[in-house]
């Protein structure tokens, strides 16, 4: 049985745009004298709103950012962070503008040890359209530059006060005895030492140890160390000091003694304290042992004193001893 044939599949052409309909058109031509007189109008309205305006200035602080300083310098002198431009424009165009993006970026590659001076221009800020900029205070920015330099700087104690009547300072040591200073070759240079707070020795008697502050030296130098640890070491004063008519004593004997002369003058060195309470009671005699009673004879003045006395000189260096039976 034969199969009957298919038919075409029918292929479909874009048809083109229709023209305006007759409404759409009406709407486009209609009134075109009112139309241009709207936009004419519109446009006059613009100029007046901001061709109205009358020009003002106003004032802003703006930031300033230090970019790029070469390693192993540093900014010594104070420098401004700020700086303050004055605007001028209309109030809409001056009520627009932030600080913060008219930020001065002043370059610093390239510079050396010494000065470095920038003047400021208004071509520097990016300005917003409409406004200028008519003044800048300050017009110029000068930076003083220097070298990063390390240092061992000695430190030195300073003490306050005096020790108790009686003592005195025999020593005084610092740990560390230097400490390092970073900072401007110009200032650490000049360091010829650092002082400490000061250490108070009033009244006191026997050695101290403390932590004390190693004072700020300022013009921007910075320390290893803030705290050193000082010692002091005190010692007793020591003098002479000279007795008279210190009685002679003789050395117990079964007889009765007679001495010529009965007194002796000491000058004696030690502890300024101990000398004051230092009691010579037998501490001058004389040993009369081998000496026979009934005539007098030359012996030897001795004196004993007490540990830390020493002494300096002694008259009479004999006297004359009899022994009575």
């Amino acid at each position: 049985m034969a199969t009957p044939a298919k038919s075409p599949i029918p292929i479909e052409f874009a048809k083109p745009p229709r023209a305006p309909t007759g409404r759409l058109r009406r709407f486009l031509t209609r009134n075109p004298g009112l139309r241009a007189l709207s936009l004419l109008l519109a446009v006059a309205l613009w100029i007046f709103v901001n061709a109205g305006e009358h020009s003002e200035e106003d004032t802003l602080q703006v930031p300033v950012r230090y970019n790029s300083l070469p390693a192993g310098l540093m900014i010594i002198n104070d420098h401004p962070q700020f700086i303050k431009l004055t605007v001028a424009g209309t109030p809409t165009m001056l009520s627009l503008l932030d600080p913060d993006r008219l930020t001065l970026k002043l370059n610093l590659t390239g510079v050396g040890p010494g000065q470095a001076s920038f003047r400021l221009t208004p071509e520097m800020f990016s300005e917003y359209r409409g406004t200028s900029v008519t003044r800048i205070v300050p017009s110029q920015i000068v930076l003083d530059i220097d070298r990063i330099v390390t240092a061992e700087v000695p430190v030195r104690l300073d003490l306050e006060g005096k020790p108790a009547t009686g003592y005195r300072l025999a020593s005084r040591e610092i740990k560390p005895p230097e400490i390092e200073a970073n900072g401007p070759s110009r200032y650490v240079s000049a360091l010829k030492h650092l002082d400490t707070e000061p250490l108070s020795v009033q009244g006191v008697t026997g050695d101290v140890d403390a932590p004390v502050r190693v004072l700020d030296p300022g013009a921007r130098v910075k320390l290893g160390t803030e705290v050193v640890e000082a010692k002091v070491t005190l010692q007793q004063v020591i003098v002479d000091r000279e007795f008279k008519g210190v009685k002679v004593q003789v050395l117990a004997t079964g007889n009765r003694s007679r001495i010529d002369p009965g007194e002796a003058s000491l000058t004696i060195r030690g502890p300024l304290l101990k000398l004051a309470a230092l009691n010579l009671g037998g501490a001058v005699f004389v040993d009369p042992s081998g000496i026979e009673p009934g005539a007098w004879h030359l012996v030897p003045l001795q004196v004993r004193l007490p540990d830390g006395m020493q002494l300096v000189r002694h008259a009479p260096q004999q006297v004359r001893l009899r022994l009575y039976r």
